[in-house]
């Protein structure tokens, strides 16, 4: 009887147990995180400031050549020199450009209270959160480039489908060469007689005149392939993107090389291009406090970030962005950037009632962009 008990009490405890880390296990599963996003709340607005990120664009052309059939009889039937038997391609960059926009800096996240008696209550924040406008409308963003598209080609003739049945019956490739060699010489010769208009059957009017002639174009350029070749171009875009918080000097962006293309900044295949980030220190000179009055301005805005009772902007300063390739400079571009430059808060008496107060920031920047203060008549 004890010792039935005991494996009864042993029972229980074990099923205890087991619900136990079910019902840990459960309960863990439904917490669930969730990322902080600023905006409108019971208290008031939570807004960022934001960062000026840098894209640089860079726009390459693929050269593709693709040897012909009768690559191999190029200089013995049609005398065409130097053509080579083995495909390749080759590369270049024919444009770069560069542009920037904003985005939240999560470093620069600041409240505003709602209270009754300021006038600081009408916020519009982008979809990120950056802080736009109080008491007006939003400035309207710089739109980005749009992104490169490449044209569609229309696919490439068969030039097997202007062969006739005397060279597809050919027993060997030579003999294929050398009978579609005669075809591009008579093509060439019935051009020059049409030209001349010395033809056995002369067109009508120029607009036949005009489609015979490129017929036989057609015709020629493409038999003419099959021996020297094909040349197709093609153009792709890959954009760099950089969010620098210090200034950047000769760090590699990307390497190039005209056999491979565009390569990552660690592959020693190719050349190195450089970009450069230059703080221009185009801030505006502020008045120098001693140390009593800077104390005292550090105290008013750690209470204001506490209170959520001042309103906080960028003071952006203007960076330039160089890219080269050793010493030469293939594209430069300058913008102003909030990151390089300081926060300021902007003094309380703006938002009170006596005032009717629109402030608009630059997007990008965070600067202040247009700011009103009406006294109500």
């Amino acid at each position: 009887k004890e010792s039935s008990e005991k494996i009864t009490d042993t029972n229980m405890r074990h099923t205890l147990l087991s619900i136990l880390i079910m019902a840990n296990t459960t309960a863990m599963a439904q917490t669930q995180v969730t990322e902080y996003h600023p905006g409108v709340t019971a208290e008031g607005v939570v807004y960022y400031l934001p960062k000026t990120s840098i894209k640089v664009a860079v726009r390459m052309e693929k050269t593709t050549y693709t040897p012909g059939e009768f690559c191999m009889y190029a200089d013995k039937y049609l005398r065409a020199n130097n053509v080579k038997e083995e495909g390749y391609s080759t590369y270049k960059i024919v444009g770069t450009n560069i542009y920037s926009y904003g985005e939240a800096d999560k470093q620069k996240a600041y409240a505003l209270k709602v209270n009754p008696k300021t006038a600081a209550c009408n916020v519009r924040l982008a979809d990120d959160g950056r802080l736009l406008a109080v008491n007006t409308d939003a400035p309207e963003e710089k739109q980005p480039p749009q992104p490169f598209k490449p044209t569609v080609k229309p696919a490439a003739a068969n030039p097997r489908s202007f062969l006739s049945q005397e060279i597809l019956a050919a027993g060997s490739v030579t003999k294929m060469a050398e009978l579609t060699a005669s075809e591009i010489y008579d093509l060439r010769e019935s051009r020059n007689s049409l030209t001349k208009g010395e033809a056995d059957f002369m067109p009508k009017d120029g607009e036949q005149l005009r489609l015979m002639l490129n017929s036989l174009d057609q015709q020629d350029r493409l038999l003419s392939s099959m021996f020297v070749g094909t040349i197709s171009k093609d153009t792709t875009e890959t954009v760099f993107t950089i969010t620098p918080d210090k200034e950047i000097d000769k760090q590699v962006l990307f390497r190039m090389s005209a056999k491979l293309g565009l390569l990552d900044s660690d592959d020693m295949a190719g050349s190195p291009y450089y970009i450069y980030i230059k703080d221009l220190q185009t801030l505006p000179k502020t008045e120098i406090l001693d140390e009593k009055a800077q104390k005292a301005k550090e105290k008013a805005e750690q209470a204001a970030k506490e209170k959520g009772n001042g309103l906080f902007v960028n003071v952006p300063s203007k960076i330039r962005v160089t890219i080269a390739e050793g010493n030469n400079k293939v594209a430069e571009y300058e913008t102003t950037a909030g990151q390089f430059g300081r926060v300021e808060l902007l003094s309380g008496d703006l938002f009170n009632k006596r005032f009717t107060t629109r402030l608009t920031l630059d997007p990008q920047s965070g600067a202040v962009d247009k700011l009103t203060a009406e006294e109500p008549k």
